[in-house]
């Protein structure tokens, strides 16, 4: 399984990049990961919500730029379906019996996707209704993944 995170904008805290190399060294055992981050579009004061639409359309060129064809595409989005950690896993399994070995799992900038990595979107997934930086949403989608592998390996990590 291939593992490929794009999320817009630089982790700039140390402790978040700390936490990320962390999960990708502990993720090496169970999958190839690829981090990818493309520049978030500086916002203006007092922007309005074309100047909003704009700035996701030019993150979204960024981020269908990294994306394959071939790739089964998860977005992250505050609407979408909400798993349990076994849920999870489960859906996990699921993409690697059918075939679906090459998963990109996306991450928008502050302002959400835009509608055209909402459209190129195979399934949108939810870590609830709360808002959440998107360094720490980074952090959190790889210790999931990395508790998905424990969990279908029945490997003691989760309880």
């Amino acid at each position: 399984m291939k593992i490929t995170l794009i999320t817009v904008g630089k982790l700039k805290e140390k402790y978040w990049q700390q936490a990320v190399d962390e999960y990708r060294k502990r993720l090496g055992a169970y999958t190839k990961l690829e981090l990818i981050e493309v520049s978030d579009e500086k916002e203006p004061n007092n922007a309005s919500e074309k100047d909003i639409e704009n700035i996701k359309d030019k993150e979204a060129e960024k981020i269908l730029g990294r994306v394959k064809d071939s790739q089964h595409v998860v977005t992250l989005e505050i609407h979408g379906k909400t798993y349990t950690s076994e849920q999870l896993a489960s859906q996990y399994q699921q993409w690697m019996n059918t075939g679906k070995s090459d998963i990109v799992f996306i991450i928008g900038g502050s302002n959400g996707l835009g509608q055209a990595v909402k459209q190129r979107s195979n399934q949108e997934i939810s870590f609830g209704t709360l808002t959440y930086p998107h360094q720490m949403m980074k952090v959190m989608l790889m210790e999931q993944i990395y508790r998905a592998n424990k969990i279908i390996k029945n490997e003691s990590y989760h309880k």
